[in-house]
């Protein structure tokens, strides 16, 4: 690593979906950054008021830290789709609603999308890693793809089985191909780039 900020020794994924802490502790880990990931602490709800994922990401993180005293790495993840004029966007975890499943969202989406030929869309994922004191990195990763007419696929999660890069979708791919690629792995591995041993 040729960064210039030195990584946290100890620190907690600050998100309460199971889904997505196992990605990315697997990415996390991949990435060799270094760092114990300290699991099993709990800490209140973080409302995501933010307006941009950014803002989100950095609620989060700092909340977790926060309750916590450790250093916390979170992002926010959004699906912006071309005919939709970017939405549902920083709003992709509650498309359908506060409380809404992924399948809510997934059916809500096919249904805007309805009849639209342009299928374009893109995951863009902002992650964040605060430290106790203040100190607080961000970055950023984009995966483009498109929406499927259907649902394809039984892997990942979210949005996973109708977004479509190439010729699969993300839920028709393994974890490790997924990783390879995904949005969230390259907000991961542009905050990982940022960090010295």
């Amino acid at each position: 690593m040729t960064g210039i900020i030195p990584a946290p020794d100890r620190l907690v994924v600050a998100s309460a979906n199971p889904h997505k802490i196992a990605e990315v502790e697997r990415i996390w880990l991949e990435i060799g950054v270094g760092g114990e990931i300290i699991r099993g602490l709990s800490w209140e709800e973080v409302e995501e008021t933010g307006e941009t994922l950014e803002e989100n990401a950095l609620l989060k993180a700092l909340a977790v830290v926060a309750a916590t005293g450790l250093s916390a790495l979170a992002d926010d993840t959004g699906l912006e789709v071309s005919a939709l004029g970017g939405a549902p966007g920083v709003r992709s975890a509650r498309y359908a609603g506060e409380h809404a499943s992924y399948q809510d969202n997934t059916d809500r989406l096919l249904e805007e999308m309805d009849g639209r030929q342009d299928r374009s869309a893109r995951f863009r994922t902002v992650a964040a890693l605060a430290w106790p004191g203040g100190r607080r990195v961000v970055a950023e990763g984009v995966l483009e793809g498109r929406i499927t007419w259907t649902p394809r696929g039984t892997a990942g999660f979210g949005y996973d089985p109708v977004f479509a890069v190439g010729d699969r979708t993300l839920a028709e791919m393994t974890a490790a191909e997924k990783n390879s690629i995904s949005h969230r792995a390259r907000a991961l591995r542009a905050l990982a780039a940022l960090l010295g041993g």
